[in-house]
């Protein structure tokens, strides 16, 4: 039977994938950053899962504005990383575990989700940066990766409440799985950050600070926040928390908080990382 053993959120900040690319991981912008994610990269050598399904939003590299499915599982045999104007990022490809796939799309249906398949794309740095920061530049990923793209960019964006319910039923999805399995699920994006209008630049720690705080014990506090206080507080950007409350949620009620780590500013992001054990 497969079964979740973990989780992982992280912000998913492109200027990070660029910093990792270029060598510049140790410039004096950049190094208090990637010290955050020192912890990590040694946990996840003894705690390698055989498949990640990682909650992303894709930035109109795959889901251009003419279709935008609310949540979207990734269907094909491997994804390649996406060109976002620069030229694709230097990273291995992503490669599906297509029997979890079929099974999660079938389970969430039954769950009455109409989840979308997407039986082609490419995965842009909303999937690859969270990767790139947990596994470093390998030769190819250790792992099989399920992409779960969630819209955060076109209102009506789906609601805390709905994300955290998806999750729920990712989990009852994965439990129902026969084959031996190690799964972990990735919630990414975030944390506060809003990139134009007259806000541009917010960030409201304290907003940021008390997320973290609740997500790992009391996350039914946050399970009912609105999609407007999430753009009061934490930005227009902010939103894409809602999949952090996925993750949370594919992990059960009780959870060992391993690590967390928070700061300000990364390329006019907030960045934010936990790292969860699941109990159960």
């Amino acid at each position: 039977m497969a079964r979740i053993t973990a989780g992982i959120a992280t912000s998913h900040v492109p200027a990070i994938g660029a910093a990792i690319d270029n060598g510049r991981t140790g410039d004096d912008y950049w190094k208090p950053v990637f010290e955050g994610y020192e912890f990590v990269k040694e946990w996840i050598k003894d705690n390698t899962p055989d498949v990640v399904i990682l909650c992303y939003n894709d930035h109109a590299s795959a889901l251009m504005l003419d279709i935008v499915p609310t949540f979207a599982i990734g269907f094909a045999e491997e994804f390649l990383p996406a060109d976002e104007g620069w030229g694709r990022r230097p990273v291995p490809t992503v490669y599906n575990h297509l029997d979890l796939a079929a099974h999660i799309a079938e389970q969430l249906v039954i769950d009455e989700f109409d989840i979308t398949l997407i039986n082609e794309m490419d995965v842009d740095h909303g999937l690859t940066v969270p990767l790139s920061l947990v596994f470093g530049q390998p030769e190819e990923w250790p792992c099989k990766v399920i992409p779960l793209a969630v819209n955060v960019t076109q209102f009506p964006t789906p609601s805390g409440e709905r994300c955290w319910k998806l999750g729920e039923a990712i989990r009852n999805a994965v439990k129902t799985f026969p084959e031996d399995l190690k799964v972990q699920v990735w919630g990414t994006g975030g944390m506060s950050h809003q990139l134009q209008g007259t806000r541009a630049g917010l960030i409201n720690a304290e907003f940021d600070q008390r997320f973290i705080d609740l997500l790992a014990h009391e996350p039914e506090e946050l399970v009912p926040m609105t999609r407007l206080e999430y753009l009061r507080e934490a930005g227009t950007e902010g939103i894409e928390l809602i999949m952090w409350l996925i993750m949370r949620a594919a992990l059960g009620y009780g959870v060992e908080e391993k690590h967390r780590f928070y700061r300000v500013p990364a390329s006019n992001t907030a960045v934010g990382h936990v790292v969860y054990e699941a109990r159960s």
